[in-house]
């Protein structure tokens, strides 16, 4: 049952997660929440509409569908490194985020005279230590995180909402870049996070259904399975994304009490352990769960300790429009047409052709720009 709804936590989490890396520093500029607004209709659904239908087409987790789609494609296996990089990803979100922990704890601890005596480095590894070995749990840490980061949320929110005054500013290529990044990476669009979620559940569905026929082979109560249509699972996330993302604007300001702090972080680290397991999961196809494990913890380990945390942002920008791009450009232009219209199984050709001009033309012309706009902030 937790497996089905995996795609959805991950929904709601992202946005809470990663808005205060990528909002403005005033909350109240109009103009670059419509550019957000404009970002998540002409970039975000678009990719993600991609992953539920190569999720479908082929039935594996997003490392060795992209072997398997590529070679129905007859493409290069340069496409394959979506996979890989859409794993990396997930370990640079969770060693964002737990660096964002490992402060707050200290901060937190501090206002209750708890703090430990310890280096920063060494609370930021051990928090990843512990995220790894709850990762083991899977999908279960997932609502436990959500949970208590509402409670602490909850706890902020008791203090009183902060004041925002909204107001237009000027709009620049580095605006639409932040807003873009923003619309991306705290979806989870282009991660293969909702790929692998589809996976999970056509696994247990398959298991299931295996299940039943050894026990009944003969079984008169079966009935047949429901149109598939990408619709179904894609607007649902979409519009839970779109709604706490509203939501994070107005309590990305937000102060919390010392316990609302723990509570919150804590948090973090549950949700933040279910991106190791992704990342885990996804190398294991590979090396194997062992050597995957050791893998993902030092990677980790060096991006948390050993690399600042406005440069973790800086990679994660880098890193996941690349991946974001390689998927739009293979299920644009080296997908068979065939394959993703029964894939996605739009009721309309009209709303196929409008999905196909998106992930072909605007999806890669809007992440060009938006890589641009961060090179021009970065050097000035």
């Amino acid at each position: 049952m937790m497996i089905r709804y995996a795609s959805y936590f991950i929904a709601a989490l992202l946005p809470l997660l990663l808005f205060r890396w990528f909002a403005p520093a005033s909350i109240g500029e109009i103009d670059f929440w419509l550019l957000w607004l404009l970002a998540m209709l002409l970039v975000s659904l678009p990719v993600v509409y991609a992953e539920i239908a190569l999720a479908y087409r082929s039935t594996e987790a997003p490392l060795a569908g992209m072997q398997k789609l590529t070679r129905e494609a007859d493409a290069s296996p340069l496409w394959r490194s979506f996979g890989w990089l859409a794993a990396i990803v997930s370990i640079i979100i969770a060693a964002l985020v737990i660096s964002g922990a490992s402060s707050g704890l200290v901060a937190a601890l501090a206002d209750l005279n708890s703090a430990p005596e310890l280096p920063s480095f060494a609370i930021a590894g051990g928090l990843m230590v512990i995220a790894l070995l709850l990762s083991l749990l899977g999908v279960a840490p997932l609502p436990i995180g959500l949970g208590l980061m509402l409670v602490g949320l909850l706890l902020g929110v008791a203090n009183g909402l902060p004041p925002i005054e909204f107001a237009m500013t000027d709009v620049s290529l580095s605006e639409w870049a932040r807003a873009v990044a923003l619309a991306l990476v705290s979806v989870g669009a282009g991660t293969g996070l909702y790929w692998f979620g589809q996976h999970l559940i056509t696994k247990q569905t398959i298991t299931a259904v295996e299940t039943d026929s050894n026990s009944d082979h003969n079984s008169s109560r079966s009935q047949p399975p429901s149109e598939y249509r990408a619709t179904k699972l894609v607007l649902p996330i979409w519009t839970l994304q779109l709604v706490v993302g509203m939501l994070a604007l107005f309590i990305s300001g937000l102060s919390l009490p010392p316990l609302g702090q723990l509570l919150y972080w804590v948090g973090v680290l549950f949700v933040a352990s279910y991106l190791l397991h992704y990342s885990t999961q996804q190398l294991a196809y590979k090396f194997g769960l062992l050597v995957s494990l050791v893998l993902t913890l030092v990677v980790g380990l060096l991006l948390v300790i050993g690399v600042p945390t406005t440069w973790l942002v800086g990679l994660l920008v880098i890193i996941s429009s690349v991946a974001v791009l390689l998927l739009s450009v293979f299920a644009g232009w080296r997908m068979k047409i065939s394959h993703l219209r029964k894939s996605l199984n739009f009721g309309n050709e009209a709303l196929y052709n409008l999905w196909r001009i998106a992930i072909r033309l605007i999806v890669p012309l809007a992440l060009i720009l938006a890589l641009i706009g961060w090179v021009m902030q970065w050097l000035s």
